[in-house]
């Protein structure tokens, strides 16, 4: 397989620097050296290791998109910007034919799939990239569709931490609420729990100090009506790592179906699909 060239959208985030850390390093890609960044960054060049890139604001991406597709044909792009931007960057790819990862969670998702539909660009769009959380919601998935009501009677609470920066609640949590909701759960994305003080994340929830500033932790609680059952689920990241895998594993993915030209109704890929292909 030829090198993919890859654009990491979001620099310097937090997410969007630990991928491109990793893409330097791996043989399969092409780190390409912009990154599409927010209105309210200051620095146009931020260097990983020896390795500049160059920070394009909002304003002049438009200007110089064409010249970097020029340079850098086959061009893919994973986006770990910010929550404001999911639908007008996913507008933008779409009319730039640029096949994109989102990662980033937020924004209008219905609007999302549907701008994704109505194009002719290819994308994988997951509120998490970790495999195994993916895993672990296909799972719940198939109970769901399969056992619908096994938890009616029962309350439920979620609670999920992550870093102070995070501005929105966690996508990972919304995309479990449905599933609950089918198993006979009344609950609302709005009656999730979430924590950003980290001063609680540390002597409450036990996050260790160095992971303050990047984990996801997330607790689901289920109890019977009369107290006498009581079930719990939880997934506890520390870093970010896991999310690399995942997402580079989706530009592979993305890169096989143009290859192949496999035709399909839809231009709208989740992880799963991913998974399904791995």
């Amino acid at each position: 397989m030829n090198k993919i060239n890859l654009m990491i959208n979001g620099i310097p985030g937090n997410v969007a620097i630990i991928i491109a850390k990793h893409v330097l390093r791996d043989e399969r890609f092409i780190l390409v050296p912009y990154s599409l960044t927010g209105p309210e960054i200051n620095d146009i060049i931020f260097k990983i290791d020896d390795f500049e890139l160059s920070l394009i604001k909002p304003a002049t991406r438009c200007d110089q998109i064409i010249d970097i597709k020029t340079k850098y044909n086959d061009m893919y792009t994973i986006d770990f910007t910010h929550p404001s931007s999911v639908n007008s960057n996913a507008l933008f790819y779409i009319d730039n034919d640029l096949p994109f990862i989102m990662g980033t969670t937020g924004g209008d998702r219905e609007k999302l799939k549907k701008d994704i539909n109505q194009g002719t660009t290819p994308a994988v769009i997951a509120p998490n990239m970790a495999k195994q959380i993916v895993g672990f919601q296909a799972m719940m998935e198939y109970a769901a569709i399969t056992f619908p009501d096994l938890f009616k009677d029962f309350t439920l609470e979620i609670n999920e931490s992550h870093q102070k920066g995070k501005a929105d609640t966690s996508g990972t949590a919304k995309a479990m609420v449905k599933y609950f909701n089918q198993l006979g759960l009344k609950f609302s994305d709005k009656d999730i729990k979430k924590e950003r003080n980290p001063e609680v994340q540390k002597n409450v929830w036990k996050i260790p100090e160095e992971h303050l500033a990047g984990h996801g932790f997330h607790t689901y609680k289920l109890k019977s009506n009369d107290g006498t059952c009581a079930f719990k689920f939880e997934h506890n990241i520390c870093g970010r790592d896991i999310y690399v895998n995942g997402s580079l594993d989706a530009v592979v993915f993305l890169h096989k179906k143009i290859c192949t030209q496999k035709n399909t109704d839809t231009n709208y890929f989740t992880m799963i699909d991913v998974l399904k292909q791995a």
